[in-house]
This record gives structure tokens, sequence and C-alpha cells, in this order.
């Protein structure tokens, strides 16, 4: 018949002290009669006797002895010292996951140090560029904050050109080649869509991930065409592609004619399939909700701060801030396996493209060694509280 907890709890009493006192042979002997009584795993009815009356294994890293208390286990090897440069370095990133944070820890401890911006000795220095990036998540994971926002869209189909503008789909573009462009209206209207209201216009690359945005001053097409040519002038590569969704500030004669004369392809998406411009719509989140939010931003004060904004952030996400593409999909059933590249910059991934020039690639290159990304973070700092002070100006 097993013992009850109160039994085997007075054996335990009865035995712990003659098994203190007996020899290495007569441990073995004792604990293997304590472990028919009683039924304990061999490990823990060896901890059982061997430790104190307070002895109960309540963790898996700690147990009491009568008169101390010790750590089991392996010593942490990421200590408060690591976990407080690393916090400086997540905040420099814009609090990115750990994996995109592992892909660009190299560049921004480089940059960092170049601007004096943390002082680094060598161990720590060793330790950030070896943690993996599941590591990070869990180092960080107390700081880590979430935002579940909601938008509301204005997309207001356009009617003209749709049967001459041909529809793309997600996989009918050259993924390796830069130059293919997904662009969007990201409306910032706040909870009231009437009246004239400021937009910033999204320009996403598929093949590296270069990102450009530019506001508006409302959904007009002459503004969001001055706009679209302006950004085809600052990425770095030639333009060869325009997609969009089916909106009338993109779908006009204006626009189309302007494609045709410049010998660009230029597409639409499906009407209501977000997921062909899945590539702009995922940076309408990341870089222009994530950093200026839902207000509602109308008037040329605000029109200004924003692009001012916008100026900083192309180059803070552009050269640090890595991204991951999707490589493979396969379907499985009702499973579906992707298979993701390892995370690298836009700037990192025009340097490796075949079809951008050397020159190009020299003159990148020479801006990245002058660009602080800690201060890049402080100047749009600055500039999202302008946005949100009343009279909007900047300090």
């Amino acid at each position: 018949m097993p013992l009850s907890m109160s039994e085997k709890q007075s054996v335990s009493n009865v035995m712990r002290e003659e098994y203190r006192k007996a020899s290495k042979k007569q441990k073995h002997v004792i604990l293997d009669q304590f472990i028919k009584l009683t039924g304990y795993n061999r490990n823990y009815a060896a901890r059982k006797l061997r430790l104190g009356k307070r002895s109960a294994i309540k963790s898996r890293y700690k147990v009491t002895h009568s008169k101390k208390t010790c750590k089991r286990g392996r010593p942490k090897l990421y200590g408060p010292d690591i976990v407080q440069t690393l916090l400086k370095i997540w905040a420099g990133m814009d609090y990115v996951c750990g994996k995109r944070l592992h892909a660009g820890m190299k560049d921004l401890i480089d940059a960092m140090t170049r601007f004096d911006e943390f002082v680094c000795n060598g161990d720590v220095k060793a330790k950030l560029l070896t943690v993996s990036s599941a590591t990070i998540d869990r180092l960080l994971r107390p700081e880590r904050m979430k935002l579940n926002l909601k938008g509301r869209s204005t997309t207001k189909p356009g009617t003209l050109l749709k049967s001459q503008i041909p529809v793309r789909l997600g996989n009918e573009w050259d993924d390796a080649r830069p130059g293919f462009i997904e662009i969007d209206l990201v409306a910032h209207c706040g909870e009231n869509a009437r009246g004239e209201y400021i937009n910033t216009l999204d320009a996403i690359d598929v093949a590296t991930g270069w990102c450009e945005t530019m506001a508006v001053i409302n959904k007009a097409q002459k503004h969001v065409f001055e706009a679209l040519k302006k950004i085809r002038s600052r990425i770095p590569f030639p333009l060869l592609g325009i997609d969009s969704d089916n909106g009338s500030e993109f779908i006009n004669y204006e626009l189309s004619r302007w494609c045709t004369e410049e010998n660009l392809t230029f597409t639409r998406s499906r009407p209501n399939r977000k997921n062909d411009g899945c590539h702009v719509e995922e940076k309408n989140w990341s870089i222009v909700r994530r950093n200026v939010g839902y207000k509602r931003f109308e008037g040329h004060a605000h029109l200004d701060t924003l692009n001012k904004l916008y100026e900083l952030l192309r180059l803070h996400t552009n050269f640090f801030m890595p991204s991951v593409k999707l490589e493979s999909k396969k379907r499985d059933g009702s499973r579906v396996m992707k298979r993701y590249s390892y995370p690298m910059t836009p700037y990192r991934r025009v340097l490796a493209s075949e079809y951008v020039s050397a020159e190009t690639k020299a003159q990148l290159t020479e801006m990245f060694v002058t660009l602080n990304p800690i201060e890049l973070r402080r100047q749009i700092a600055k500039l999202q509280e302008a946005l949100y002070r009343p009279n909007n100006n900047p300090k």
C-alpha cells in the first residue's frame, strides 16, 4: 500500500540523518530503501535526503539548504551590462524584432562607435555580435511594448483606364531586379474623412525593399504625380515599373501617359485584394503609421514637418533597418510552409545587386559612413513631438 504524503515526510526525516552520517557505500543502500518505500524519482529522492527540511523542489533553478541558498545550472552569460547596451541599440533600431536586430547589429554598433554614442569594451561587443536572435527576444521581452491601432481606408475607385491598365498579381515581376515599385497613399484624416487632409505617398521597391515616402497636401492627381516624380529622382536605381491600387489618384490619364512616354510598366492590383500590394501595405504600417500615427494632419505647417520627418526616416530605414524577403512558399494540404531570406538592409541589398552601377554604390557607401543612427532617431523624435504640438513649430 503506497504511503501518504505525511508518512513519506516522516520517513524522509528519519532516513535523512542516517543518510548524512553514512559512508558512500552505505548511502547507496539507504537511497535504494528510501526509493522503494516512497516511490520517488532517484534524483529527487537523493536531493530530498541530502538537503534540509525546507528542501521541497519548487524551482528548476533554485534549491534551498537549511543554512544557505545556491543557484543551479549555468551562470548567466548576458548580464545587466549586455542588456542595457542592447536596449540602447534596440531603441536605435526603432524596437524591431530579434531577427532584424540581429541582422543589423554590426552596422549599428560600428556607427554608434564611430560617432561616440556609447563606449563598448571588447567583451561586451563580442557578446553582442554573437548573441542569437532568440536570446535577443528573450532579453528584451520585459521591455517590449505592442501597439494595436487601426485606421480607415479612404481609397475611392478610379473608373478611368481600368481596361487599359493590366492587373498584376504578386508573382508577375522579376523580384531580383531593382526598379519595380509598389505605391500607395496613406490618409491622415483622423476619425473624420471629410474635408481636405494630408496624405502620404508610400513607395517600396520589390527587389531591395528600398522605401521612399512623401507627404502631399491632398489626394489631387497633380500633387500625387509631382510627388511620384520626386521619389523617382531619389531612388538609387532606374525606375522600371509602377504598381498601384485602383484609386483615382493613380488610375488617371496623366500618370498613364507619363508611364508610356518614359517606357515604364504600369499595372494595378485587383479590387479589394490588398495582398496584391503586400510589400507597400506592410510599409504603410511599419514606416508611416508606426512613426506618424493616426492623428488628422492638414495645412502646410503639418506638410512641411512631415516631409522633414520622412527625409530622416528614409535614411534610417534604408541604411539601418534590416527586413526579410519571402523566398519560397509551399502548400501541403491546409498547411503553408514559408521560407524567408536572412534579414538585410535595403542599402546592403542595393550593394549586392548586379543591376546597380558601381558609381551609385560608391556614393551610397560614402553617405552611409556619415550617418549616425542614434542622432537620426533623436531628430525623428523631435519632429514627431512637433507634429503633435498645437502650434506645430519645431524648436
